[in-house]
């Protein structure tokens, strides 16, 4: 999980001012945490209390409003009673990682990131690529092998993750579909040895940088097991009390390294 909010705070400061290398500086004075911390916090947070997702998303959305949502999700943070509006968008999977760490079975990773999608996210893009993403982190905890893992999120969702990022970053744009930035998240994860290096690869492509650096950024947490001293401390300093002790609290519980 913290390798999701690492992943979102150094792709901040390059969203909209794209680049195409991997070497880049990791934290300007311009990071900062953003929507995709925020509702990745969201998630851990209903899990954490057992409320559902939609109480906890416009929670946190009406606590931290100038996070940079989406305008329909912003309207829908604010909406009484909101209803789903078939969103197929990256922001289901970018705030699904917590799902992946906290539950025991496949069965029960699929069904939770399914019902975290549909309350805001109920296109069937929107709630495969909210899967994909949190298979991929459970995969990363149980199976240490890539290949494997890359075979088995290619089966279950029919995503393509063959294809090298050196060929795809030339010409890959900003795109906020899931179909569009997990195929791509999950390409930079499995290009990496260790979290730092999924950042940079994900940051590396130029498009919705944060999302992107935030999915790889999480499923390369679960494999690797562990942030370097510099990526953790950065974190912390970017974070609201708030945000940091219930991320502290979410590893705590299940068990995630820091």
């Amino acid at each position: 999980m913290l390798g999701a909010l690492a992943g979102d705070i150094v792709g901040s400061d390059y969203e909209g001012r794209p680049i195409k290398t991997k070497n880049f500086p990791l934290f300007r004075p311009g990071c900062q945490f953003t929507d995709d911390t925020v509702m990745t916090v969201a998630t851990a947070w209903a899990i954490l209390e057992g409320k559902d997702y939609r109480t906890a998303y416009q929670r946190f959305g009406r606590r931290y409003p100038g996070a940079g949502y989406g305008t329909a999700f912003l309207q829908w943070i604010f909406t009484p009673d909101p209803l789903p509006y078939n969103s197929w968008g990256n922001g289901a999977a970018m705030r699904v990682s917590p799902i992946g760490f906290a539950f025991d079975t496949e069965e029960e990773v699929l069904h939770e990131a399914a019902r975290s999608a549909g309350v805001s996210h109920n296109h069937p893009e929107g709630i495969r690529g909210a899967q994909a993403v949190a298979l991929a982190v459970w995969l990363a905890r149980k199976e240490k092998d890539k290949a494997a893992i890359k075979e088995r999120i290619e089966k279950k969702f029919g995503y393509d993750l063959s294809i090298p990022l050196e060929k795809v970053r030339a010409t890959y744009t900003f795109d906020v579909s899931c179909q569009g930035t997990v195929p791509y998240a999950l390409r930079a994860f499995l290009e990496a040895e260790s979290v730092e290096e999924a950042i940079r690869n994900a940051v590396s492509l130029g498009g919705d940088s944060d999302t992107l650096a935030c999915i790889a950024g999480g499923v390369a947490h679960a494999y690797f097991g562990k942030l370097s001293e510099e990526l953790l401390a950065e974190v912390r300093q970017r974070l609201t009390t708030e945000l940091w002790e219930i991320t502290l609290n979410f590893c705590r519980r299940f068990g995630i390294s820091i």
